[in-house]
């Protein structure tokens, strides 16, 4: 190097080249950056929640978030199973805290509250599973199928006799 102005020019060139190497190279085959993991939220973790938030866990391309429950005991073995996310007892302070590191909401909670978590997550532009029932009326449900249009989001209500492997 003739001087310290292409040493410089020259370390540009080089960290440069690492920014623009596909995250696969440096990682390795099968690496998945956090960066590209669906990020999800789990209300009702505890029972049939804990069902589904370990079979969403599971996915290589998941990233399990943020849980919430009102019940830290039945909450407990999903807390466990999943350190690093983020604990909460309250979906809307969840919600409102945590909605720009979401990008999809599990919803296990008892029958009644369904309709209007899956209501407030998809307000936020948030994709959802939620557990059967989906609402408790026709009225309910017209109003979750009109707000997954305007928000242009992806739902789902889980029927595991339709969405599990197994004998059909």
């Amino acid at each position: 190097m003739k001087n310290r102005r292409d040493f410089i020019k020259n370390a540009a060139t080089v960290s440069a080249a690492f920014m623009i190497v596909p995250r696969h190279v440096l990682g390795g085959k099968g690496f998945t950056a956090p960066s590209d993991k669906l990020q999800v939220a789990s209300i009702g973790v505890g029972g049939r929640g804990e069902a589904n938030t370990n079979k969403i866990g599971a996915h290589a391309n998941v990233g399990m978030a943020f849980l919430c429950d009102v019940d830290d005991q039945r909450a407990a073995d999903s807390v466990k199973k999943f350190p690093k996310a983020k604990y909460y007892k309250d979906y809307r302070a969840m919600l409102e805290k945590e909605h720009r590191h979401i990008d999809a909401v599990a919803i296990s909670s008892p029958d009644h509250q369904h309709t209007i978590q899956c209501l407030a997550a998809m307000q936020l532009g948030k994709h959802v599973y939620v557990e059967k029932p989906l609402a408790h009326d026709i009225w309910e449900a017209r109003v979750l199928t009109h707000a997954a249009q305007r928000y242009k989001v992806v739902t789902q209500m889980g029927n595991q006799g339709a969405s599990d492997d197994g004998p059909g």
